[in-house]
């Protein structure tokens, strides 16, 4: 093959890649790479395997998703609103609400504390309120297709993170080991921290993201388009690249600090801050830079894809007008609530919640949500007269069955740990 359709071939691969990859980058936000950062400091390399058990689950589920939007082209709160009682949908909102909320207050205090590290004249609260007010601006003022392009965009950015373990010696037989092999430490500590990877990386409001966007695509491309298994087929590569990407900045980063942080004697890890700052001495200064500036990257992904998901939430239990693809005008409540969670979030950092409180209320608040999310989407999924002739596939529910048992056990595990352990 010539160098030209190489060339050609990637060209037409990168423009298929959409909603999967942002979704799947926005997974990595700024309180994820915190719980991982957590894991590789604590347990070194022990949790490695983690990244290679979630990725087909997490593939799995925001498939469905993803077809529960393009067949029916509504999001997923739209579904439920037209199959369920609509106690179930107030019970998403009332669970969904605050969880994303404190998730994106967490995420702008993180990039807050990093924009200081890097530029230590300036206040860390000057970051936080800057990085809002910037983020705010671009998704009122710019259009669906403008925004979806930065975003894509942006996620090369988190490529820093498959650099940064080989700034310093790798063992590469113990990464292999550890990757395929699983370990587990059955303590409450260990057990904490795995359900901690799994909420943070299996998240609802991913579920509710994946589908509404799935159906702005659709109208961004044609206003009628038709469903077929060549359309099925380009976004389940779309989403398996987006999934796998987030699995691999995921492993990459628990590798960091696995290897850097835990084998350097920095054990306890509570903020993104405290990693990019232990990595410094250890790694050295492109190191620490280029773990901070993938924090920032990712926040500026993920914040988006947080306080959209909440819009679609509420707009479309509410019918009200919606979509990135809609100026301020045509569709004032769907920014107006964008605007709300973000200034909420922001506020969360001068009321006295940290941040690390912030991300404990989130997990657990996902964890009760996450395993009812599921079931309704495999329900949703597997329903003929909803997906017509695109239920799913076996080898997807069996995937999507485990996910479900996994998360259930694990907002078990979580309740007990936080709240009785």
């Amino acid at each position: 093959m010539t160098q030209k359709k190489k060339g050609s071939k990637l060209l037409r691969f990168w423009k298929l890649l959409g909603p999967g990859l942002v979704t799947g980058a926005s997974d990595d936000d700024p309180s994820g790479i915190a719980t991982y950062s957590q894991a590789g400091a604590a347990y070194g390399l022990s949790t490695l395997w983690t990244a290679v058990v979630a990725f087909p689950l997490m593939a799995a589920i925001q498939q469905m998703c993803a077809r529960i939007g393009m067949v029916t082209s509504q999001g997923l709160t739209g579904a439920l609103k037209k199959h369920y009682p609509r106690p179930v949908l107030y019970l998403m909102l009332l669970f969904s609400t605050p969880a994303i909320i404190m998730n994106i207050g967490a995420d702008i205090a993180g990039m807050g504390a990093v924009g200081n590290l890097l530029f230590p004249a300036v206040d860390a609260s000057f970051f936080s309120v800057f990085f809002t007010v910037l983020l705010l601006g671009l998704i009122i003022y710019l259009p669906y297709a403008r925004i979806a392009a930065i975003l894509k965009y942006l996620c090369i950015v988190m490529l820093v993170y498959f650099i940064v373990p080989f700034l310093s010696h790798q063992d590469l037989g113990a990464i292999a080991k550890a990757t395929f092999i699983p370990t587990i430490s059955f303590n409450k500590d260990f057990i904490a921290i795995l359900v901690g990877i799994l909420g943070t990386t299996i998240s609802p409001y991913l579920f509710f993201w994946q589908a509404s966007v799935e159906v702005e695509e659709m109208r961004k491309h044609k206003k009628h388009i038709i469903v077929d298994k060549r359309l099925i087929n380009n976004m389940e590569q779309d989403v398996d690249f987006g999934m796998g990407f987030s699995g691999m900045v995921m492993y990459f980063i628990i590798l960091t600090t696995g290897t850097v942080l835990f084998n350097g004697g920095v054990h306890s890890i509570d903020t993104v801050e405290q990693a990019a700052t232990a990595l410094k001495p250890l790694a050295g200064n492109l190191a620490y830079l280029l773990f901070a500036v993938g924090v920032i990257g990712t926040g500026l992904i993920a914040i988006p894809v947080l306080s959209g998901s909440l819009s679609y939430i509420y707009t479309e239990t509410f019918g009200w007008e919606q979509g990135l693809d809609k100026k301020f005008s045509q569709a004032k409540g769907f920014y107006v609530i964008i605007a709300i969670s973000l200034l909420l979030g922001l506020a969360l950092n001068y009321i006295g919640i940290s941040p690390i409180k912030a991300l404990i209320y989130t997990a657990i608040l996902y964890g009760i949500t996450a395993p009812v999310l599921i079931a309704i989407i495999l329900h949703i999924s597997n329903n003929k007269r909803i997906m017509g002739e695109f239920t799913n596939k076996r080898s997807t529910n069996i995937l999507g069955f485990a996910a479900l048992i996994i998360m259930t056990v694990a907002a078990v595990a979580l309740i007990y740990l936080q709240l009785l352990g």
